[in-house]
């Protein structure tokens, strides 16, 4: 794999009629090398640093991985210093090694590796016979990766690196992409092209895109990728596919990637002609010991099965009245011979059991706690409903001291603007993690559960299904690359900062330069919030137009089920609007530990972020913040919201120049596309919920454009990403 990397994608052009003529060629970055970018650091203060340090380096060891880190090396210190160049241990500044090694230079490192694990790391500077020395070390070869990329990270940055002793460890075992692609290559909830795995062309075609993908996950500790949509098709499990599968973790087993599969439950009666897919059923279990035996025979180091069962008409235990625990266990015991897991959604619900919505996780599984294998992982989405814009956390976190639950975060923004608006999702999931369930009292942050602080569990891992398409910026928006980036870093150690982490993206991705790192990382911080505000403000949520979620849609009421109509959730009357959720409706306050669940059940100390998901309330309510009556404040915020987005449009314009012409010119586009849908969400929400409460907009606000008519009239038959 030697020099590879990026080969021939320095110099892409592409035309931009936007900003040159027809016959201009503009050359520079379009977005294809990630945050991985590797130019030269021009920063002439910390240079001599640098190359005292650095520009004479060794890597220990003669395995792919060590062979990976010496290409990475190479690759990234020949772009950013120049003259770095490799040489033998005995003169190298730079020396990456694992712990038998790593010992000869530092009693202290080898005494810091016995905490960090198989994939933990040390980076320490010091003194070694009369020459200034860093070392990274770990006790693997993947170790030693994650290192490495973690130095090259500080180096990016342009971190000082004098003294430096770091200690690093993942806080969460299994840390996967969930990519939602079918096999004719289209991807649901996918808004930046096809999916990247041509699966017509493989085995034998591989593109060098497989291995870039692998280096960037591993960059952020990223150590598996699920390659199949959850509604999952039969074909991926027949021999054919699953040499293509092969082909595939050949290429990435020395990244430290495994791979997995969604799998149909229903498979041993679609694909293997048994009657049924009963999971007590000899022959059912039999058919997946083999299946999964062929799949380790290809594949010995594969990670094992997601699933999605019994949820949006997709088979599983429950068509033959099993439970989750007994359909998960079947495929538990199929895998844990050759050290697979089963990771198995949370996602379930079903209107023939006469349940809110919300509340059907927790009522499914709660009671399951303890009856799962010890290699099944419960996979929940981080709010009760449906990767909304903002969800109260989910009160399964916490709520099972056994069984453990894996957080399920949507990287792809299915309900947050498609790949048009930029929105970085860093505050989101940290608001997440930081948040606290009180399962054993203060400070059982949701951070804790999942990486099982809070209870024992033997697995912990980290789900994000993934934004990742063919566009040549992966992501179909260079700002929302963060968002892989982000949910790599914190999946890693949800302790992070998103602000932190943003400016590490910023510096990494588009400039070192002060004022860009500053006004980039202000507007990806303010941007989620912004989305919040013109979309689903005070707690509002599942409003989004139908099946492809695209735009607003709040009047929908003509759909097969309640809980698929925006009305059932806003509950607009022309006395009040929201959802009563308190111990006077629903009560689905009561999945939560006290005193979270007295909290959220009091309209005065609910916080205000969630006031309308838990309660039912006058539109002349009056909000302590503001002291506004409600219909007052919801038309402010989405007022606000446009007003945000406003503000970071116009601050990105400001950076022109300091930014390469091709990142921001495909920032720029998008965000003239962002502010448009801003304005429609607001006037739409607005002036339906307007009809409702029969009050004027507030004085010193416009009155929204157009008719409630027209923006109902409004279709979008060929919207990206819909379900198939």
């Amino acid at each position: 794999m030697k020099k590879l990397f990026f080969v021939g994608w320095f110099c892409i052009t592409m035309l931009f009629s936007a900003f040159a003529s027809a016959s201009s060629i503009v050359t520079g970055e379009d977005g294809y090398r990630l945050w991985l970018k590797y130019d030269q650091i021009q920063n002439k203060g910390i240079l001599p640093e640098y190359n005292k340090l650095l520009a004479q380096w060794h890597v220990a060891g003669n395995s792919k991985t060590s062979q990976l880190i010496r290409d990475e090396l190479d690759y990234a210190l020949t772009g950013m210093l120049p003259s770095a160049s490799q040489t033998d241990m005995s003169t190298a500044n730079l020396i990456v090694a694992t712990a038998k090694v790593a010992q000869q230079f530092s009693a202290d490192v080898a005494q810091q590796l016995k905490s960090v694990g198989d994939e933990g790391y040390v980076i320490q500077q010091f003194a070694y016979q009369n020459r200034p020395v860093v070392l990274v070390a770990a006790n693997t070869d993947i170790g030693a990766l994650y290192g490495t990329f973690n130095l090259l990270r500080l180096v990016q940055t342009e971190r000082n690196l004098i003294h430096v002793k770091i200690a690093s460890a993942p806080k969460t075992k299994v840390r996967v992409l969930n990519h939602w692609d079918n096999p004719d290559r289209h991807v649901e909830r996918g808004y930046a092209g096809e999916s990247i795995w041509d699966w017509h062309k493989l085995p034998e075609y591989k593109y060098q895109k497989y291995v870039d993908y692998a280096r960037a996950n591993a960059s952020v500790g990223i150590n598996g990728t699920v390659l199949n949509n959850v509604n999952a098709d039969p074909i991926m499990l027949t021999p054919a596919y699953l040499e293509k599968v092969k082909a595939l973790a050949d290429l990435f087993r020395p990244y430290g990637l495994k791979v997995y599969l969604s799998i149909k439950f229903n498979s041993p009666s679609s694909l293997g002609g048994l009657k049924n897919s009963d999971p007590l059923n000899p022959d059912v279990r039999k058919w997946w010991e083999n299946k999964a035996a062929e799949i380790y025979q290809l594949i010995p180091d594969f990670g094992g099965f997601l699933v999605k069962a019994n949820s949006e008409g997709q088979p599983g235990p429950g068509d033959y009245g099993r439970s989750h625990a007994q359909g998960a266990n079947m495929l538990a015991d199929a895998l844990k011979p050759h050290g697979g897991i089963v990771m198995w959604r949370a996602f379930v619900y079903a209107n023939e059991k006469n349940e809110e919505r919300s509340k059907q996780a927790y009522s499914e599984f709660k009671p399951l706690d303890g009856k799962f294998r010890d290699n099944v992982m419960v996979q929940v989405k981080n709010g009760p409903i449906d990767f909304q814009p903002r969800e109260p956390i989910s009160p399964l976190f916490g709520a099972t001291k056994q069984t453990p639950m894996m957080m399920e975060f949507q990287i792809t923004m299915e309900y947050l603007g498609f790949s048009t608006h930029f929105v970085y999702l860093g505050p989101m999931y940290e608001e997440v993690l930081k948040t606290d369930t009180f399962a054993k009292g203060p400070g059982s942050t949701v951070g804790k559960v999942v990486a099982g602080q809070v209870h024992k569990y033997p697995l912990t891992g980290m789900a994000g299904v993934s934004n990742i398409g063919s566009d040549r910026n992966w992501t179909g928006h260079i700002i929302l690359q963060s968002n892989w980036y982000v949910f790599g870093r914190m999946a890693w150690d949800y302790q992070l900062t998103a602000a932190e982490v943003a400016e590490e993206w910023t510096r990494m991705t588009l400039s070192n330069d002060t004022k860009v790192v500053e006004k980039v990382t202000d507007m990806m911080m303010l941007s989620h919030e912004a989305t919040v505000n013109y979309m689903t403000p005070l707690g509002l949520h599942h409003i989004m137009g139908t099946g492809h979620h695209y735009g607003p849609g709040p009047w929908v009421d003509n759909l097969g089920r309640a809980d698929w109509n925006p009305v059932y959730y806003h509950r607009a009357t022309n006395k009040g609007i929201g959802f009563n959720r308190s111990p006077s409706g629903v009560n689905a306050v009561e999945q939560y530990f006290s005193p979270l669940k007295e909290q959220l059940s009091d309209p005065k100390t609910t916080p205000e972020k969630y006031l309308l998901w838990f309660h039912h309330l006058p539109w002349d309510y009056t909000l302590p913040s503001t002291g506004r009556a409600l219909w007052d404040e919801i038309v402010h915020r989405y007022y606000l919201g446009v007003e945000q987005v406003e503000q970071i449009n116009t601050e990105w314009n400001k950076l022109q120049g300091l930014i390469d012409p091709l990142q921001f010119k495909q920032v720029q586009m998008a965000n003239v596309i962002h502010l448009n849908e801003a304005i429609w969400w607001r006037n739409a929400c607005v002036l339906y919920f307007q009809s409702f409460s029969q009050r004027p907009i507030p004085a010193g606000l416009e009155k929204p454009q157009g008719t409630l008519q027209q923006y109902k009239a409004l279709e979008f038959p060929f919207a990206p990403g819909q379900g198939e």
